[in-house]
């Protein structure tokens, strides 16, 4: 059988022999954790591996794959025919059912988001907040309506948060922004190149930054001043999936309700001020 026309499981145990002793801890990992694996950050597999990420990228590029993300891509096709990836035939053949299992996710996202909630490291990004002269909310993708989102519900109360999202804008107002400034990254993954080159200038610069994302071990989050996880496992085939958007809003709502409580007077203010002001907007 071709090499290209292998399942990646297949085309693991085909080059095995040919992997070095390190990569083979990576190929032993990933037959036996295949389903796993695709919902993990490379650091992650790198650490259940006891590995570095060069070697995970050294396996993937041994297996014929550009990196980590298109491996995981390949380990989604072979598991394509399950429910967690995309939607397929369900469980129940019912819309009640399936209503039923569409709200579990989101349930489930959320009681994930509050047991990784540190409240340290909330208290840390409101302090920031607080003495910030403005907040930058950005994101790539789906994760880039999270950070609009973020802007929009703080801009309720404050005028410090904007958000960016053009990558070159990103960077180009990372580079003039002040080192009181503060920038908030939206990223699933943690490991997106334009959060990371964002995340790089600005500590260059001595700009604080927070990252609210799933993985505490990710690229980003070796860079981040402040990191905050949300819950909801995302294949390489969701795209910013709701269960994962419900875990982002979960993290972001709690930020928000705790800096109107440390801040409760001027927030009442400015909430007063923006209702009087969008008064004629309403019949």
């Amino acid at each position: 059988m071709d090499g290209q026309n292998m399942n990646i499981l297949e085309r693991i145990h085909a080059s095995y022999y040919h992997l070095t002793a390190t990569e083979r801890k990576v190929a032993d990992f990933v037959l036996a954790q295949h389903d796993q694996v695709q919902f993990m950050s490379i650091t992650q597999l790198a650490d259940e591996c006891g590995t570095a990420e060069a070697t995970i990228s050294r396996f993937c590029r041994s297996l014929k794959l550009k990196g980590f993300n298109a491996f995981k891509i390949e380990l989604a096709k072979h598991s394509v025919s399950s429910s967690a990836h995309v939607p397929q035939e369900q469980s129940t053949d019912s819309l009640e059912g399936r209503c039923a299992e569409v709200g579990r996710l989101s349930i489930d996202a959320v009681r994930q988001t509050i047991d990784l909630v540190e409240p340290k490291q909330v208290l840390r990004a409101v302090e920031m907040f607080e003495s910030a002269p403005r907040i930058m909310c950005i994101g790539s993708g789906g994760s880039m309506i999270m950070a609009s989102e973020c802007a929009h519900l703080f801009s309720t109360v404050t005028g410090k948060f904007f958000a960016v999202s053009d990558s070159h804008s990103q960077m180009s107002a990372t580079a003039t922004m002040g080192v009181e400034d503060i920038i908030v990254l939206f990223s699933y993954s943690g490991a997106t190149t334009s959060g990371l080159q964002v995340l790089e200038l600005a500590k260059s610069r001595g700009i604080r930054t927070v990252l609210v994302t799933r993985f505490n071990k990710s690229p980003a989050a070796k860079l981040a001043d402040v990191v905050l996880r949300c819950g909801s496992n995302e294949g390489p085939f969701q795209f910013g999936s709701v269960p994962a958007k419900v875990a982002q809003l979960i993290v972001m709502d709690v930020l928000f309700q705790e800096y109107c409580r440390r801040n409760r007077e001027e927030s009442e203010e400015n909430i007063q001020r923006i209702a009087a002001a969008l008064s004629g907007k309403h019949l």
